[in-house]
């Protein structure tokens, strides 16, 4: 189906994997696309209850984007390419389904910005962040000045955009990055077992939690107003009943996404 991404769903959980390890699965115009329509298939497919985004093999997650595609390119064309990419991004972050990035080595440029993109992300003890766009005479066209910056603060932030420095593993999640380290071998089933236990949860709920969090950082809406919204949605949902039926009964519940 897909040309540069391998993609498996397994218990509702769909593993996409960016497919081109022989150039350290750089960001290209096919993946960028494959991407947009696989995201699509996430909000649309009620069989997919999260996802999981990693790299190829185990050097990298994503090393960037492909540079050679910038070339020849003109500062409208420039701006449109970035405006593109913040689209998809766009989508990956306000996707009411959880989307985790499993960084297995290289998250470069374009591969930071994925990751950090994406709701949370965990990372094997090889995996290097870093925004190196300063090393060409650019800066990041992802969202990756804005995302970097409320991840990790301001000061963190320039300095690793303006140095284009990389950090390790344990200094990402030091500085708030990632949640979690762990050696390359458990990667994958470390992400799972923490989605398997959100897939547990009522999704409209998860849904109104991702939406409220990230109103905290969109300009154009009141993150409080949208809490009190989604707050008040989820009492005309039969998940809240039965989540309260269940703890009342001191049973398990049983949630359906309605």
């Amino acid at each position: 189906m897909y040309q540069t991404l391998l993609t498996n769903l397994e218990n509702g959980i769909l593993t996409i994997i960016i497919n081109r390890p022989d150039k350290l699965n750089a960001l290209n115009k096919s993946v960028m696309e494959e991407l947009n329509e696989v995201v699509d298939e996430i909000y649309k497919n009620s069989l997919i209850k999260a996802a999981i985004i990693t790299g190829a093999g185990t050097k990298s997650f994503v090393a960037g984007a492909d540079i050679s595609e910038f070339l020849g390119l003109n500062h409208e064309e420039a701006m449109m390419l970035s405006e593109k990419g913040q689209i998809i991004f766009f989508k990956i972050e306000d996707c009411p389904k959880p989307i985790v990035a499993a960084v297995n080595g290289f998250a470069l440029g374009g591969g930071c910005e994925l990751a950090m993109s994406c709701h949370f992300r965990v990372a094997s003890e090889n995996a290097k962040f870093g925004q190196p766009e300063v090393n060409l005479g650019l800066i990041p066209g992802y969202g990756g000045t804005q995302r970097l910056t409320q991840l990790i603060g301001k000061g963190r932030a320039i300095e690793l955009l303006i140095t284009a420095n990389m950090i390790d593993a344990n200094t990402a999640l030091q500085y708030g990055l990632v949640n979690y380290v762990v050696p390359q071998e458990e990667l994958l089933n470390k992400t799972k077992t923490i989605l398997t236990l959100i897939n547990s949860k009522a999704p409209l709920a998860v849904a109104g939690c991702i939406q409220s969090a990230n109103a905290v950082f969109d300009e154009s809406m009141n993150g409080y107003e949208t809490e009190v919204k989604e707050f008040g949605k989820c009492f005309s949902t039969k998940d809240m009943k039965e989540g309260i039926a269940a703890f009342i009964e001191k049973r398990k519940a049983n949630f359906t996404g309605n």
